[in-house]
């Protein structure tokens, strides 16, 4: 999900929000300490705001009778030669995003030290005393780097367990004194690595489309990146709130990583899935702009994560979009896939366009690709 901290006028989508409730959120907002903030009250009973409605957790398992989580495991494709096994990695990254639209990839070149120096520099962050924090804190639009939680906190129907360093790395260089000295150097360090790692993604995920490797590069779905680092409190009562609600990506690819806590899922045949966390791993979602171009043949899949009473959970998820730079371009179905047999599915939009229905939309529960399909 893409935080992008708007403003605070906005209300809970097709509702007012009722004055006591309002009251709370500014509460929470206006603290500036985030989610981490009320665990260091050493509270036993999460507050109202984050807590479910009924008809939220009514949609719960929706086919919980079936044994899919049992049969079906995340792909995992391993990338330690692209070159002598080139066909092999392209057909099953095309597999993996055709079906399943989340995979996680090995000897991917970024190191172990890197992985966890970051995952350790994240924690850091936010662990740190409030007023250190509070520096960062803000929802405005065009800041490069702040933290905060919950990007919907106005609109959305409870709050999310879960804070967020929001980091917009490119495509004009971050200049790396406006990141937090706790993880400047690492944060410049893995932006380099998996930006590369992206460039490789989109040439393998270009050909899995019968494409010219570099196809999806021309369309510049690489050109930007965010990081993102979330970190999820231990939670009194996981079982009345969320980590992360229900959601799709609205960008091109995620890559994301997540320490050894778990609690990541993906709907999958109607059921939820888990996506573990497995040692040197790195969890890619396709996203819903990457769905909109291949013409649904690339799947964005709905995922969330569950709070949890262990942890901190502690999760780096790499956005590729030009978010604060959405350019002139329009993007609509690729028409090298298009034929009278698959005619296109979606109208074209901008990305500022995109951005801007999702950002008023919120984490509703709801798909915003239905908003650009055609109607037929």
């Amino acid at each position: 999900m893409l935080p992008d901290f708007t403003n605070t006028s906005k209300m809970i989508s097709g509702n007012p929000i009722n004055q006591d409730r309002l009251q709370q959120l500014k509460a929470f907002d206006e603290s500036k300490a985030g989610v981490k903030g009320i665990v260091d009250k050493g509270i036993t009973k999460i507050p109202p705001i984050f807590i479910r409605p009924p008809e939220d957790t009514a949609g719960d398992n929706p086919s919980s009778c079936q044994p899919t989580q049992a049969q079906f495991s995340i792909p995992v494709v391993d990338l330690a030669d692209t070159v002598g096994r080139h066909d092999d990695v392209v057909t099953r990254v095309r597999r993996a995003a055709e079906t399943v639209g989340f995979f996680q990839v090995v000897n991917h070149g970024i190191s172990q030290r890197v992985l966890d120096e970051m995952l350790e520099a994240a924690r850091g962050f936010h662990e740190q005393p409030r007023e250190v924090k509070a520096e960062y804190y803000g929802r405005e639009l065009m800041r490069k780097v702040k933290f905060g939680s919950n990007f919907d906190l106005y609109q959305s129907r409870f709050a999310n367990w879960r804070d967020t360093l929001f980091c917009v790395m490119g495509p004009e260089p971050l200049d790396p004194q406006e990141l937090p000295v706790v993880c400047r150097d690492i944060t410049m360090e893995y932006s380099d690595h998996v930006h590369k790692l992206g460039v490789t993604l989109f040439e393998l995920l270009s050909e899995a489309l019968g494409l010219k490797s570099d196809h999806l590069l021309s369309l510049d779905c690489a050109k930007g990146h965010l990081i993102l680092t979330h970190y999820y409190p231990p939670c009194p009562e996981p079982e009345l709130t969320m980590g992360t609600t229900k959601h799709s990506d609205p960008d091109f690819l995620t890559i994301l990583l997540q320490d050894h806590i778990g609690g990541l899922q993906i709907l999958f045949q109607n059921q939820w899935i888990d996506v573990p966390p497995v040692p040197g791993a790195l969890v890619v979602n396709i996203g819903d702009l990457l769905q909109l171009i291949s013409n649904d043949r690339f799947k964005s899949v709905e995922h969330q994560v569950l709070a949890n009473y262990g942890g901190p959970r502690v999760s780096i998820a790499c956005f590729f979009t030009l978010h604060l730079y959405p350019s002139a371009r329009l993007y609509g179905p690729i028409k090298n896939l298009l034929s009278e047999d698959h005619p296109p599915v979606y109208r074209e939009t901008s990305l500022q366009d995109f951005i801007s229905y999702y950002e008023r939309k919120g984490l509703d529960g709801n798909s915003a690709l239905t908003h650009f399909k055609w109607r037929r």
